[in-house]
């Protein structure tokens, strides 16, 4: 089991080395002019630039610190809506013939779809970015989460009334706990969709932000300002959804064992 861990980490290593590398060889080769693709060290001395003296007003910490708020209040009104409303749904068919119908409606829609409608029912300020947000986060999280239930083995349910438990004892103590892994295969993929929906979020009415700044800089051409704040998002994201995946992997203890 370590050698093949060693090896996927080696493959990993290996595989962000030839990207870097690949992008160095065509910026060194001149082929592409910077607007296209700038080189690694134009892009490093605009992190450097933009860390130090700031990007329209604003330094990277709160460029990144804005984005981030955002992100987290959005993220967090979908755990403690999502998940509770979408474990009901997979155990009362009831609830989810009534919440089921608008999730799967507006699900597949691309969210400036409807965040023009956010923007003209609760204005251009912070309400419509977090409710963009939430509604990103909140479908998928619910989808996985009647998954879990649903999937549930028929037995673990019988046997437990079989032992004298009530509906409430059934939920907390059987079904929540087999539901947990899709529960959190639901919250990694929110947290992707909502990052990914936060550019949208902040296009209108935004001056600070990771998505705004990106924006911004593509409006004037500046590529390796646009590269810096693509590079930083991506890291972030990372980190981000690596602590969803130690949040899981202390809680949901048992996953992968038989």
């Amino acid at each position: 089991m370590k050698k093949k861990w060693g090896i996927e980490r080696y493959l990993t290593i290996v595989t962000i080395l030839a990207v870097f590398g690949l992008w160095f060889g065509l910026t060194a080769t001149g082929a592409f002019s910077e607007t296209i693709i700038p080189s690694p060290a134009s892009v490093w001395e605009s992190f450097l630039d933009v860390a130090k003296d700031g990007y329209k007003g604003h330094t990277l910490l709160e460029h990144l610190g804005t984005s981030l708020e955002r992100l987290v209040i959005a993220y967090l009104l979908v755990v403690v809506t999502a998940v509770p409303l979408g474990l009901l749904s997979g155990y009362n068919s009831k609830i989810r013939a009534i919440l089921e119908p608008i999730v799967e409606f507006y699900r597949p829609l691309p969210p400036l779809a409807y965040y023009t409608i956010l923007v003209l029912w609760m204005g251009i300020d912070e309400s419509s970015k977090l409710a963009l947000l939430y509604l990103a986060g909140f479908a998928p999280v619910y989808i996985n989460c009647v998954s879990g239930v649903i999937r549930i083995k028929e037995d673990y349910i019988n046997g437990a009334k079989t032992l004298g438990a009530s509906k409430k004892q059934i939920f907390f103590y059987v079904i929540f706990p087999a539901a947990l892994t899709d529960v959190f295969t639901g919250l990694r993929t929110a947290l992707g969709v909502e990052y990914t929906t936060l550019v949208s979020a902040e296009m209108v009415a935004a001056t600070a932000g990771m998505g705004w700044l990106v924006l911004d800089a593509s409006n004037y051409l500046r590529s390796d300002v646009v590269f810096m704040g693509v590079i930083i998002m991506g890291i972030t994201g990372v980190l981000l959804d690596r602590i969803i995946r130690f949040v899981e992997h202390k809680v949901v203890h048992w996953k992968g064992r038989t």
